[in-house]
């Protein structure tokens, strides 16, 4: 199976923004900004595997709690998408050191036609969104038997 992600033109300029802005924040002796804090994009690990049953995408998102992520399926492309949100502190802590990523997310995966989309299933568990889409009996790998003409064997 072939997994494509669907294009996102403003994620590599918003990371290299935040990046720029960290930059410019160190040399200037502030703190540095925390990425996403301006609404950029970033992208979860997902890992996507087969089964002769079904496909298993597992996505990491630490952090969040189901009702942050939205999962939907549309002409065969399954959508995780959601928000991670910076969490602002006051007082007089001072910040060594933010690489989490911070923002909307969305990740995209083109499935093949013969899934049955109606019995998706998803779960969230230690930070670790598992979505399983089983195939229709129609794409499962079958055994077939191979019989001996016992006639033609001699």
């Amino acid at each position: 199976m072939t997994s494509v992600v669907r294009w996102d033109p403003f994620r590599d300029v918003a990371t290299l923004r935040d990046e720029v802005n960290r930059l410019f924040s160190r040399s200037l002796g502030g703190q540095p900004v925390p990425s996403g804090a301006q609404n950029a994009t970033w992208a979860p690990p997902v890992d996507v595997f087969d089964t002769p049953e079904e496909i298993v995408l597992r996505a990491e998102l630490p952090g969040l709690r189901p009702e942050d992520v939205d999962v939907e399926l549309d002409e065969n492309v399954l959508t995780i998408s959601g928000e991670r949100t910076f969490e602002e502190r006051t007082g007089d802590e001072r910040n060594y050191r933010l690489e989490r990523a911070y923002g909307r997310f969305s990740r995209s995966v083109s499935l093949p036609k013969d899934v049955k989309g109606e019995e998706i299933s998803a779960a969230f568990d230690l930070g670790v969104l598992e979505i399983r889409i089983p195939k229709a009996d129609e794409v499962k790998p079958r055994k077939i038997v191979v019989n001996t003409n016992e006639a033609t064997a001699e």
